[in-house]
């Protein structure tokens, strides 16, 4: 697997994995309506977009595998003014095929390095409170901080903020894992 920052090219990529990851991943929690309407087409203009006008400290990076393109994460200034927090996970989605073969914490740390290079010292993500990825984030040390009621489609929905507020140790944290492991 290669993680590589992305580039324009990767948008078709990245709306393929963002469109499939949204049916089998909020399946039972997103209605099916709504995840029927979700188009590559439209999200790829929207990835388009994106990676042609970055704000400042964002970064997205792709987990590639043989040319294809099969997890992403996006990431950058935080987002939420009221909470402490300098940075923020914009979204981390791999095709379900590819969940928990470790791309996603390979993304994740690959992100992580690059926000305290700016350096950015804390980290926010929102995600859905029955998304069953909610442990993913927990178990990389992410800490409960609130959650709100928001609306998707026809559906109201929790979502939950979990947040690291130091990234100093977070790498130190992971090779120590690794090294008992």
């Amino acid at each position: 697997m290669n993680i590589r920052l992305a580039t324009i090219s990767d948008a078709e990529g990245i709306a393929q994995v963002s469109v499939n990851s949204w049916k089998t991943t909020y399946k039972g929690i997103i209605s099916d309506v709504f995840l029927n309407q979700l188009s590559v087409e439209r999200r790829k203009e929207n990835w388009v977009l994106a990676l042609n006008h970055l704000k400042e400290n964002d970064a997205t990076y792709v987990a590639e595998e043989q040319g294809t393109i099969r997890g992403f994460i996006k990431g950058g200034n935080c987002r939420e003014t009221d909470m402490a927090y300098e940075a923020e996970v914009y979204a981390i989605y791999l095709l379900e095929e590819d969940q928990g073969k470790g791309y996603g914490t390979l993304l994740f740390n690959r992100l992580v390095e690059t926000l305290r290079s700016k350096p950015l010292n804390s980290l926010m993500v929102w995600v859905l409170e029955r998304n069953p990825s909610i442990d993913f984030y927990k178990r990389l040390g992410g800490q409960f901080i609130t959650k709100k009621e928001i609306k998707i489609g026809e559906n109201i929905v929790t979502e939950v903020a979990l947040g690291w507020k130091d990234l100093s140790f977070f790498g130190q944290k992971q090779n120590e894992d690794d090294e008992i492991n």
